[in-house]
């Protein structure tokens, strides 16, 4: 199902999505990348380094604060994300309608399910930090913070992008 993939591993088999049902009852699936010439899921981790009495380094992780920018996004008419993002903007929301799944794609990766691939689910917050642009068009950049879990599925990309499941796999 994947391509048969040795070596370095091009950019473009790390497939990056978002879900523009917006916690709809039926995924919507966008994928990031067609004006993009970067996307950088930010790991941002939280720790503390401490030196003891005895001048040993200690390092404690206690978490992360994951996070990803988008720049630009050029608005498309029609399309299930720009409507959100616009809607976002017209009515400055706060609250849980900026909340969606992002899904990560291992595009080089065969899944559990025969035709499937390897991908993860985790619920995001997708926030325009602007909008406007120049004259290339219409932008609407935006900010994705993950939060919860990751949750390691399959994903069908011959069924137009929809996960095919999500259940946690376990040891």
């Amino acid at each position: 199902m994947p391509d048969t993939i040795t070596g370095k591993i091009a950019r473009k088999y790390m497939g990056h999505f978002l879900d523009a049902s917006f916690m709809g009852n039926t995924p919507v699936l966008y994928r990031l990348g067609k004006d993009l010439e970067e996307y950088n899921v930010e790991m941002n981790p939280n720790g503390e380094q401490k030196q003891n009495i005895l001048g040993e380094n200690t390092y404690q992780l206690s978490g992360y604060e994951v996070s990803a920018s988008a720049e630009p996004y050029y608005a498309v008419v029609g399309d299930a994300l720009f409507e959100k993002l616009q809607h976002i903007i017209d009515t400055q929301a706060t609250d849980d309608t900026l909340k969606t799944y992002a899904y990560e794609v291992h595009l080089w990766e065969a899944g559990t399910a025969a035709g499937t691939l390897v991908a993860y689910r985790q619920e995001c917050y997708v926030v325009p930090t602007s909008y406007g642009g120049d004259t290339t068009g219409y932008q609407i950049p935006f900010e994705v913070h993950y939060v919860g879990e990751k949750v390691l599925g399959d994903f069908t990309p011959a069924s137009g992008s929809t996960p095919a499941s999500w259940a946690a796999v376990t040891a």
